[in-house]
C-alpha cells in the first residue's frame, strides 16, 4: 500500500472501529518500555509556546542544574526494575552546553555500564563535533522532536526554525545512532496537518515516534487549549501515525493521563501503539509503570525485554 496525503485522509476519516483495524495490522504485540531523567531543567532560551521551561514566560517551573552521575544511575537502575530498556538524560536549552557536554558523554557511560540498559539523549539542536562525540561515547539513540508539521513551526516557535530540527536529525543518522523523533498534537494544528506530520515523520523514518499530547501550562501562550483536540481525534492520530510509520514504534509520551481515558489509552495500546515512556515526565506527572504494566498484560500483549540480557 502505497501511502499518500489523500489515502491518509481517507483512513482518518473512516469508522474509528475500522481505522484502529487497519492500524492493528502494523502494530507489534510486544511493548516497549523507555524512561527518562530531566538531567537539567529550566532557563531555556527557546519561546516554544508550549513548554513551561521557557524563560519567555512566567510559569514557575522548577529549576536545577545538570544532576550528577549518582543520580543517573539510581533512575536509571529504577527505570530497569519497572522494565524499562532504555533511559534518556534530557536537559533543557536550544543547543548542549558546552561547559558540561563532557559530564554528559560521562552520564550516557554510566547508563551504558547498566546491564541490560541502552542509552538516550535529548540535548538539543546539535552540530556535527558533537554528534560524533555522542556515538564515541557510546550513545545508543539520540531524541529529537519536530514537535509539529513544517507549515505549522512557526506557529509554535520563532526562536529556531523546523529545518534546525532536521538538521540534526540528518547528523544522528549521518553517525548511526538510533534515531527518535515524535511531536506534540492538540496544539491548535488541523487534521490536515496531522497527516503532514505523519508523513514528514515517514519521510525520516525513526526508530521510535513518541506522541505527547499538550498539557496546557498556566503562563504559556497555549495554557487555555485545552479543547484543540478530543479523544477520538488522539485515537485517529495515533493510528495514522502507525499506519503511515509501520516500521517505527509508536510511543507513547507526556499528557495522556489527562487527555485520554484508561479506557481509551488501552485501546490505542492494543490497536496502534507499540511503546510506552514510563514514570513522569520533564515537569509533568506521568503514570505509575505498575498501571502500565498491568494495561499491556490487560490487552493481550507482552513487555518488550532488551536482547542483551
Amino acid at each position: 500500500m502505497k501511502i499518500t496525503h489523500d489515502l491518509l485522509i481517507k483512513l482518518y476519516n473512516l469508522k474509528l472501529e475500522q481505522l484502529l483495524k487497519e492500524a492493528s495490522n502494523y502494530t507489534n504485540n510486544e511493548v516497549e518500555f523507555c524512561s527518562l531523567i530531566s538531567a537539567r531543567t529550566g532557563k531555556c532560551s527557546q519561546n516554544c509556546k508550549y513548554c513551561a521551561q521557557s524563560s519567555y514566560y512566567n510559569t514557575k517551573c522548577y529549576t536545577h542544574p545538570l544532576v550528577s552521575k549518582n543520580e543517573i544511575k539510581n533512575a536509571a537502575l529504577h527505570s530497569k526494575n519497572n522494565m524499562a530498556i532504555r533511559f534518556a538524560i534530557v536537559t533543557s536549552g536550544k543547543t548542549p552546553d558546552e561547559s558540561d557536554f563532557d559530564t554528559m558523554l560521562e552520564l550516557i557511560q554510566t547508563i551504558n555500564d547498566i546491564e541490560g540498559m541502552k542509552s538516550c539523549a535529548s540535548i538539543g539542536i546539535l552540530n556535527e563535533q558533537q554528534t560524533k562525540k555522542l556515538k564515541e561515547a557510546g550513545l545508543t539513540r539520540f531524541h529529537h522532536n519536530i514537535n509539529t508539521c513544517k507549515s505549522y513551526y512557526k506557529d509554535i516557535c520563532t526562536t529556531h526554525t523546523y529545518q534546525d530540527r532536521i538538521n540534526t536529525v540528518n547528523l544522528v543518522k549521518k553517525y548511526d545512532m538510533e534515531l527518535c523523533c515524535g511531536v506534540i498534537i492538540g496544539m491548535g494544528e488541523s487534521v490536515e496537518q496531522r497527516i503532514e506530520m505523519a508523513l514528514e515523520l515517514a519521510m525520516i523514518n525513526p526508530n521510535s515516534i513518541p506522541v505527547n499530547f499538550l498539557t496546557p501550562i498556566k503562563g504559556t501562550p497555549f495554557e487555555n487549549y485545552w479543547d484543540k483536540i478530543d479523544e477520538e481525534n488522539i485515537l485517529r492520530t495515533l493510528a495514522i501515525f502507525k499506519i503511515a510509520n509501520p516500521n517505527s514504534q509508536i510511543r507513547y509520551a507526556g499528557g495522556r493521563q489527562i487527555r485520554l481515558s484508561k479506557a481509551n489509552m488501552e485501546l490505542a495500546l492494543k490497536y496502534c501503539v507499540d511503546g510506552i515512556l514510563i514514570g513522569n515526565y520533564l515537569t509533568t506527572i506521568g503514570i505509575d509503570p505498575k498501571d502500565d504494566i498491568e494495561s499491556v498484560k490487560k490487552v493481550g500483549k507482552k513487555i518488550l525485554k532488551n536482547n542483551i540480557q
